[in-house]
């Protein structure tokens, strides 16, 4: 696995292009915007999405799906809610190499998870999903981190570790495919509501304990759906809820913080180029929570303020008055 075609060139796609070209992978980067292709072959920086970041001069970008054709490897890096037609416009091109899906999230139209779409749209392919705590900058810039591999398949698993996975991106290997998922996805809303809570200046206590009720959830949801609880304790779940409810850098946490403060969600949507996908995932996971008779508070909270018009006051006040119950993850 030699020749890796990572598709999606935001600035995620763009780091994970960056890792492993740096470990001497040969890397084909396909971006949607014609400008982001002339941006990464001629001066090697994304300007649009990851500016200031030298390149490896070996990336080339591309926006022809016929340039990735015979790739060994395929690195999904589109927005949860674009996997589906990503796929679809890659079907004829993409042959039976592996697919490690790279986006966080649900689909909202079908409440499916990532890999129950790609195995609708190429269900012979084996399938991967890539999940951790990580910032694209910090990953471009060559700094240490480390990553969820779920495969099933364990040989298969065993070399897309080896070709992913570097001494800078270090990847552990699960084959819980379902867990990994769940934990990507749901810390996405978790942090929008610790955002929430840091912009009202709610106090790093009730933060810490939103946090954890939140990791509480994903593994109400993880067991509905089948899943390991370990598995949320690995880089897929607490690792990314770690770093996703505590830092600026994080799209979804820095959505709720400027919610706490008071500006609302068209203006703040309205300032940014990439996709925050906890907002599409909180609707998704209402959905998932009902047709699963999981209680998932929290993140329903998040979507009544974000999707469907209730007054954060109110959501925060339903929320304190909630029984006392017994603690279980």
């Amino acid at each position: 696995m030699q020749k890796i075609a990572v598709i999606g060139a935001g600035a995620w796609g763009t780091a994970l292009a960056q890792s492993l070209a740096n470990a001497g992978r040969d890397v084909l980067l396909w971006a949607r915007e014609a400008e982001v292709v002339e941006s990464i072959n001629h001066h090697h920086e994304n300007k649009t999405y990851l500016p200031d970041v030298r390149l490896n001069e070996m990336i080339r970008a591309t926006h022809n799906f016929d340039e990735v054709a015979h790739c060994d490897l395929f690195l999904i890096v589109a927005p949860a809610q674009h996997v589906r037609s990503t796929l679809e416009a890659l079907k004829s091109h993409i042959g039976n190499s592996p697919i490690i899906i790279c986006a966080k999230g649900i689909e909202i139209e079908s409440g499916l998870l990532m890999s129950e779409v790609a195995a609708q749209v190429l269900p012979e392919n084996k399938l991967g999903i890539l999940s951790g705590p990580t910032f694209a900058g910090e990953i471009a810039r060559g700094l240490p981190c480390a990553v969820t591999l779920a495969v099933e398949d364990k040989v298969a698993g065993e070399k897309i570790v080896e070709a992913v996975g570097s001494r800078t991106l270090r990847t552990y290997l699960t084959d819980d495919v379902i867990g990994a998922q769940v934990g990507g996805a749901v810390k996405n809303v978790i942090a929008i509501a610790s955002g929430v809570v840091q912009g009202r200046k709610m106090g790093e206590s009730a933060r810490c304990a939103l946090v954890t009720r939140g990791l509480t959830e994903m593994g109400r949801l993880s067991s509905a759906l089948g899943a390991q609880k370990a598995t949320l304790m690995g880089m897929c779940g607490v690792g990314d809820l770690i770093l996703t409810c505590s830092s600026m850098q994080s799209r979804n946490f820095s959505l709720g913080f400027a919610l706490g403060e008071g500006k609302t969600l068209e203006e703040i949507l309205g300032d940014r180029i990439a996709v925050t996908e906890g907002v599409h995932t909180a609707k998704a996971l209402k959905v998932m929570a009902q047709n699963n008779a999981v209680d998932m508070p929290i993140s329903l909270a998040v979507n009544s303020f974000l999707n469907e018009g209730a007054k954060m006051d109110e959501v925060i006040e339903k929320l304190l008055d909630r029984p006392l119950r017994s603690e279980s993850l």
